[in-house]
């Protein structure tokens, strides 16, 4: 209707023919209607003219010039609009000490009446902007690195993330125009962090750096070490990746999950012996076996002309393996000294000797061969080594083995493959043919046993499975530790299984699972194994660290040689030089993923998610009338998750008075309306109101319309 009329202003007379048609309109209509009417065609007329004006200063305005003057000075109280219009391109604030323009003198006392440019003094570039991180001094915008350029014969070491939570494991080593990067793993969503899928690292340290990486390694594949790859390595422009073959294929797993296609991207260097060494420009990559709970799992020498970084990934020592040879790092003290041993420290605060697996795989052998009803095992999909001889010995004893959940029938899928699972096609069913065998004869393997809300343990609990509904006589096997974080989703689980189930089994009541992490007593006697100069305990929280450090210091290593590191410390290791931490660090803030967004939801639409979730939003729509700056009509009131309105007419009401007072004190019937005036008092006059009534404070949203 805008375009129509603006297109037809220099016909011979629209506007009378026009008429013409309304005041035939009009002619039948109630009085109520036609006030309507009127009120629509004011507001038309005056979008009309809006957009008329807005045209003619597009094609007034002029871009700012560096030999034009700025405009004269207007005290702010006296503009209702940034002077700056739309479209046009506003003077960029000098951030960089250079010479200032001369542009007059400014009366004194007296500021700029240009509002600050969202995003602090970057340069405006058009479009929208994403949303604003919050870097390690808590300051808003993407923080510029202080971190001064590498010094000659200088080795970095600077954990990106995994050093303050478990996930979200990445660290970078740099040295002259070379880098290293060890891990790229993914972080899951804290319960604060409501719709956030999971976290990934933050790797602005390495913009502009791309073409200096060598090589990526992956000591196993966890998804807290490999889950953010698809993601990161698109954004390094595809380095590339070092791993052995089991990490290999889930990453190529993860890349196609992520985008079709995406494993054919990427540059692999596969790690086919542990007595293979590769260049990756002045450092040298060196592999070693290391005992997790995942296939292929690996730890790296990583040497340069600064020193030898020994870095086992996460690990463990098994006393009781299943297989005959136990691992031993003795070898890893005769490497290029100074040593910098970086140790995974989850363990740290575990005393006493550890579990056996052997002693956790004779305990699943008696729950399966003696359970009356189904077994349903609720495990991680990457304890692929469990899984395999779960398999294995249901096969024996003539059962049916049902693999559940997408991760843990890909992982199977991917051991058989490469022939690290040997079973029998007919011992692994389909779901939907559960209900053809014997409850006693199936077996459930499933992900869900952290309690996560769509994982298949919590929808068979919850009675939301298509195929498997729970019976007393079942048996339900917690074969996992609980990660930190997850302890209160884990117990509402168990809590409902113990009402649907007679048997429920976990590892307080049986040795039913060994984790792929150490104890305080096997770090000890790895650190007495390898003897390093230097000791960085890595890849848990910082309590873990600073624990892990207090018994390096009980073996012998001296405190001045300990360094426990947050993430973004930057420690620097010169060539014949005792290692230092700089004093600032490098931005290692959270990068959200949520649905296909990659860091567009930063802090301030979290800490909206946060209210929302915790008060609820309050909607005031208001039309005020332009010309008698009076309400017009009945104001609307919307609540969501706050109070239920028709049983809270009381507050609605009084609402209703407060913003009519709010509305009346913020206008003039001589004066413009200033628009944002008006919402800030409705939204601060009601917000306490709501607040002294009910003791929360919902987020306040008004709605204020001219017509």
């Amino acid at each position: 209707m805008v375009v129509n009329s603006l297109r037809n202003n220099n016909n011979k007379s629209p506007q009378g023919h026009a008429d013409k048609s309304r005041a035939s309109a009009s002619q039948g209509m109630t009085h109520q209607q036609r006030l309507r009417e009127e009120a629509r065609r004011r507001q038309q007329s005056q979008f009309v003219a809006h957009a008329a004006k807005q045209n003619q200063n597009r094609k007034e305005q002029k871009v700012y010039k560096k030999d034009t003057p700025r405009p004269a000075q207007v005290h702010k109280k006296d503009v209702t609009h940034p002077p700056h219009k739309v479209g046009s391109v506003a003077p960029v604030q000098n951030t960089h000490n250079k010479p200032k323009k001369n542009n007059g003198p400014r009366p004194q006392g007296q500021k700029s009446s240009r509002p600050p440019r969202a995003g602090g003094n970057r340069r405006r570039m058009g479009g929208t902007p994403k949303e604003i991180l919050v870097g390690e001094n808590g300051k808003r915008g993407p923080q510029k690195s202080k971190v001064l350029a590498i010094g000659q014969k200088t080795l970095r070491i600077i954990p990106i993330g995994g050093q303050e939570e478990v996930g979200r494991n990445m660290t970078v080593f740099e040295y002259g125009n070379d880098i290293v990067i060890i891990d790229i793993g993914m972080q899951f969503p804290e319960e604060d962090m409501p719709g956030i899928d999971y976290i990934i690292p933050n790797i602005s340290y390495l913009k502009g750096k791309e073409k200096n990486i060598r090589g990526v390694i992956f000591t196993h594949g966890h998804l807290d070490h490999i889950g953010a790859a698809p993601i990161i390595l698109d954004q390094l422009g595809h380095p590339p990746i070092i791993a052995r073959d089991l990490t290999l294929a889930l990453l190529k797993r993860k890349m196609e999950d992520y985008q079709p296609g995406g494993a054919d991207r990427l540059k692999i260097i596969r790690v086919g012996s542990l007595d293979q060494k590769i260049r990756l420009g002045e450092f040298v990559a060196e592999f070693f076996d290391v005992d997790h709970s995942i296939m292929d799992a690996m730890g790296i020498s990583l040497s340069s002309p600064a020193g030898t970084v020994l870095h086992l990934g996460d690990w463990t020592i098994s006393h009781d393996p299943l297989s005959i040879e136990r691992i031993s790092y003795e070898k890893l003290a005769d490497k290029t000294r100074p040593t910098i041993l970086m140790l995974e420290s989850l363990g740290a605060i575990h005393k006493g000797p550890p579990m056996s697996e052997k002693k956790v795989q004779k305990n699943l052998e008696d729950i399966i061969s003696n359970a009356p009803g189904r077994v349903v095992i609720g495990t991680f999909s990457s304890q692929v080594k469990r899984v395999g001889y779960i398999l294995n010995y249901a096969e024996r004893i003539g059962k049916k083995v049902v693999l559940d959940g997408y991760s843990m029938r890909t992982n199977i899928e991917v051991a058989k493959e490469l022939g690290y699972i040997h079973a029998k096609k007919e011992t692994v069913i389909p779901i939907n043919d559960i209900h053809k065998y014997p409850d006693n004869k199936v077996v459930v393997i499933c992900t869900g046993a952290q309690g996560e809300a769509n994982a298949v343990l919590s929808r068979i609990v919850n009675d939301a499975h298509r195929f498997i509904t729970l019976k007393r006589q079942d048996t339900i096997v917690f074969s996992s530790s609980v990660i930190p974080g997850n302890e209160r989703s884990i117990q509402r689980l168990k809590d409902n299984l113990y009402r649907k189930c007679d048997n429920v089994i976990h590892k307080d009541i049986m040795d039913i699972h060994v984790g792929g992490h150490s104890t305080a007593e096997d770090i000890k006697e790895v650190i007495n194994q390898i003897k390093p100069d230097y000791f960085l305990p890595v890849y848990a929280n910082h309590f873990f660290l600073k624990e892990s450090a207090k018994l390096a210091y009980k073996v012998g290593i001296p405190e001045k040689n300990t360094f426990v590191l947050d993430n973004g410390h930057v420690l620097e290791v010169e060539v014949g030089k005792t290692p230092h931490i700089l004093k600032h660090k490098v931005d290692t803030s959270y990068v959200f993923i949520d649905g296909i967004g990659v860091g567009d939801v930063g802090q301030i639409v979290l800490r909206d998610r946060q209210m929302l979730a915790g008060d609820g939003m309050f909607v005031i729509t208001v039309l005020i009338d332009g010309k008698t700056k009076e309400i017009v009509g009945n104001m609307h009131i919307t609540s969501r998750g706050f109070i239920y309105v028709k049983e809270n007419f009381d507050v609605v009401n009084e609402t209703k008075r407060r913003v009519r007072d709010a509305v009346k004190k913020t206008t003039s019937k001589s004066t413009s309306i200033d628009w944002r005036l008006v919402e800030k008092s409705i939204r601060e006059t009601v917000g306490q109101f709501l607040f002294e009534k009910t003791q929360r404070r919902p987020m306040v949203l008004p709605v204020v319309i001219e017509v």
